[in-house]
């Protein structure tokens, strides 16, 4: 079974910064587009971020400006760094696998188990 390892979430202030990281088998890394999406309780899942060919990145408009999505290839790792967080941000947060770089769900090949980060205000 094919794992994506997610770390970094925890519990911050309004305002507050986190990092994420997703480290993932080497030959799924190689083979597919990498991306973040959410989970709000009571919530649809929501796409966050993607990274792509040459590093190109797409955002959700909720994250545009506060979160950066990034990775390092040579150790197969995915980051999403979190800024400026607000209450809304609270969710689980998944490492994605992904077939195209694009923010939808019906592409995913591979999900993680998710990361929780909340934000109080």
């Amino acid at each position: 079974q094919v794992q994506l390892m997610e770390s970094g979430g925890g519990s911050v202030q309004t305002g507050g910064s986190l990092r994420l990281s997703c480290e993932a088998p080497r030959d799924i890394y190689s083979r597919y587009y990498m991306g973040w999406f959410r989970q709000a309780p009571g919530k649809e899942r929501e796409g966050v971020a993607t990274i792509g060919t040459g590093a190109a990145t797409i955002y959700s408009d909720s994250v545009k400006g506060r979160f950066t999505v990034s990775q390092d290839s040579a150790k197969n790792t995915l980051y999403l760094d979190l800024n400026s967080l607000k209450p809304e941000d609270t969710a689980l947060y998944y490492c994605a696998a992904l077939a195209v770089p694009l923010l939808w769900q019906g592409n995913v090949r591979y999900w993680g188990q998710g990361t929780q980060v909340t934000v109080s205000s």
